[in-house]
This record gives C-alpha cells, sequence and structure tokens, in this order.
C-alpha cells in the first residue's frame, strides 16, 4: 500500500490585492504539482483570488481548483479537530490563523511543522533570523521562520521547474510573442513599437512619466491592467479606462488590458521590453523574467520601504545610476523633484547595459534553488 502524501496548509489574508494570493496560489500549485503534496489553500478574498485564477467559485466555501483544495477562510472563531490539520502549517506573512486550528495542532500527532513565510526584503539581517524557531507563549508548539531572500543563506525565490525553459521557447520563437500580444487586442504598429507594462500602485507618478513618453522621440505601447492607475490611465484616455480602451498622444500610446490569469501575466512580462512591478509576485516574475523591470514597493508607514528599496537596489544596481534614479524618484524616496524627460534619457542610454543585468541577475537566482524545494527540505528537517 503506497503512503499518504504529505499534507499542507497554506493561510493567506489579502492585503495587497493580488500579490498576497498570487504567492500563495504559485507556491499551492507548485507544491502540488511538482511534489506531490495535497495542498489545502485558505484565503479569506476570493474575489481578488478570481481576477489571477478565473476558476475560483467566489460563492464556495470549499472547492477543488487545479487539484488544490481551496477553502475561503471566513474568520478566527471556527473550530477544527485534529484530523483537519495538516502535516505542515504555513501561515503567509504573519497572518495570524485561527486560534482554534493552532489549539487542534497540539492535538495532532505527530504535531505538525509550522511555519511563518515571511516576505521577500534584499536586507541583510534577513540571514540571520532565516529559519529561526520561535516557542508559542502557552502551547506546546514551535513555528519556525522561513524567508525567501536572494542569496543561498535564505530560502531563494519562488520559481517553478520549467519556467526557464518555457521563456525560452516563447522567446525563441518570434511568433509566439506577436501572437500573444495579437491576442490581447495589439494590432501590428503597437507590438512594434517599444513597449513596456505598467502595474504599479495608485500613488505612483504616471501622469509625469506618461508626458515624458508622450513628448519623446520613440514610439511606445504601454499595456496597463485594468484598474491599475485608473486616474492617470482615464486622463490619458479622456475616456474610462476599462480592458479594451486605447488612446495615442505623440509618441505613447496606452491600452487598457483585462486581467490575465498568472500564465498569461508571464508571457506578458516576456513579450515587453520593460516591465513596471509592484508588490513582490510581479517583482519575482520579472526577475525571471530577464527583462528590466522598474519596481514599485508597497508602502509602509514611516517609510519603512524606501529602506528596502534601497536594500535591493544595492544588490541589483549599485553600479547603475540611471535604474537607481529612476526606482527611487518612482518610489518617491528622494527629496529632490523628478525630471521625467532626463530621467527616461538616461535609462535609455543605459538599456543595454541594465538588459545585460537582468540576465546576469537571473543566473545568480538560479543558483539559490527555488523556494518551495528548499522549504520542504526544510521542514522534513523539522519533522
Amino acid at each position: 500500500m503506497s503512503a499518504s502524501p504529505l499534507t499542507l496548509a497554506i493561510f493567506c489574508k489579502v492585503v495587497d490585492n493580488y500579490g498576497d494570493i498570487g504567492i500563495c496560489w504559485r507556491l499551492a500549485r507548485q507544491l502540488q504539482r511538482e511534489h506531490g503534496v495535497a495542498v489545502t489553500l485558505w484565503v479569506d478574498d476570493l474575489a481578488s483570488f478570481r481576477r489571477i485564477c478565473p476558476a475560483v467559485d467566489t460563492d464556495k466555501a470549499g472547492q477543488v481548483v487545479e487539484n488544490v483544495a481551496v477553502r475561503h477562510w471566513r474568520g478566527q472563531d471556527d473550530d477544527y479537530a485534529p484530523g483537519d490539520i495538516a502535516d505542515i502549517v504555513i501561515e503567509f506573512f504573519a497572518c495570524d490563523i485561527p486560534p482554534r486550528y493552532i489549539e487542534a495542532m497540539t492535538q495532532r500527532m505527530p504535531r505538525p511543522v509550522w511555519l511563518n513565510l515571511e516576505g521577500l526584503t534584499a536586507e541583510d539581517w534577513v540571514e540571520g533570523c532565516h529559519r529561526l524557531p520561535s516557542m508559542h507563549p502557552r502551547l506546546k508548539l514551535t513555528k519556525h521562520f522561513f524567508f525567501p531572500g536572494f542569496t543561498a543563506q535564505t530560502g531563494g525565490l519562488l520559481r517553478e521547474a520549467g519556467l526557464e525553459e518555457e521563456r525560452q521557447r516563447f522567446l525563441g520563437q518570434p511568433g509566439q510573442a506577436r501572437d500573444f500580444l495579437r491576442g490581447l487586442g495589439l494590432p501590428d504598429a503597437e507590438i512594434d513599437a517599444l513597449k513596456v507594462s505598467l502595474f504599479c500602485y495608485p500613488h505612483a507618478p504616471v501622469a509625469a512619466l506618461f508626458a515624458a513618453w508622450q513628448h519623446g522621440s520613440e514610439k511606445l505601447t504601454c499595456l496597463v491592467p485594468e484598474g491599475v492607475a485608473a486616474e492617470a490611465v482615464a486622463a490619458f484616455l479622456g475616456a474610462p479606462a476599462g480592458a479594451g480602451a486605447v488612446a495615442t498622444r505623440g509618441a505613447l500610446t496606452v491600452r487598457v488590458l483585462p486581467f490575465v490569469p498568472q500564465p498569461d501575466y508571464d508571457r506578458l512580462l516576456w513579450a515587453c521590453d520593460l516591465n513596471f512591478v509592484r508588490g513582490e509576485d510581479s517583482w519575482v516574475r520579472a526577475q525571471w523574467a530577464g527583462k528590466p523591470f522598474v519596481w514599485h514597493i508597497y508602502p509602509q508607514d514611516e517609510n519603512l520601504h524606501h529602506k528596502k528599496l534601497k536594500a535591493f537596489l544595492n544588490r541589483y544596481a549599485a553600479d547603475i545610476a540611471s535604474l537607481q534614479d529612476v526606482m527611487l524618484h518612482w518610489n518617491g524616496a528622494l527629496a529632490t523633484a523628478a525630471d521625467w524627460p532626463a530621467l527616461w534619457s538616461a535609462l535609455q542610454a543605459d538599456r543595454d547595459r541594465i538588459e545585460a543585468r537582468s540576465s546576469e541577475w537571473q543566473a545568480r537566482m538560479l543558483a539559490n534553488g527555488d523556494l518551495a524545494s528548499n522549504l520542504l527540505v526544510f521542514a522534513a528537517s523539522l519533522r
């Protein structure tokens, strides 16, 4: 008789509309597909989940999507029995899993491995905190912190097996990219222009960047998911920014795209020449895309996010001033006013260097292994 599969539960509280669930959904699918783990994904916001995975039914408390059990996490007061508890329990980004679930963990034998999967940061202190234990103040349970990261002393980055081979196949056949973009509604003129995807938070200086592109000398197509930078996009369009809306002013064409499932978002990143990304999930996917990118970091109180941004830039682009300047101004991390035409011109002048850095960085990150595999190895050491 074959052994029962390893079971694992992920608890996800959606704070950043698509980043949190994007990470947890990628991790859940990879654990199931590549490692045969029976995964239950507890999510408090099924509507945000459905935007990146159309198969999700927002009216169902329990369902199976792509062989992953998806449960609606309705609150903190539900009851759980020891039989409900998985072998490995992951709370994403300290989301406070239900107290009765934790109590049921103490009654399960053997007790589950309990991990807090933290957010991604390039700060140096992460290496010292990765895999550290934390005793529960009342119960005989120990939680361990697991940090993704950019060095071999962290858990690495989330990446499916075969992702790079799929990217190479896509890019190796230019007709695939053209067909993909045509499927999103782009005519040949927009495909032949410099293509930029734009995914950012509402406070990004989008209008100023649009003005620089509009009055620039190079034809540029900006592809924006519906609902992103809605005010600036609507102002440029002169009309509501619904999916399919498009306008050209000067050198700039702005086209609004519908939200696409995760695999198509990867293809969008691969098909574009530059990607503006935000939060954690799209930021990591932009790194695996091997294309130049500009990151909009999730804002935190007292501008703590600026420290995290600078830590990443020190690792990624310490010797590329133009890329540093654009990212720092894009995130409001500099006191000086941004001259977007000059910033954009400097960035374009460094395009070859930035493209080379993207490829170099990707190779370095591949050497650290992938987050899901590293996580399972660590969990096995605790069982």
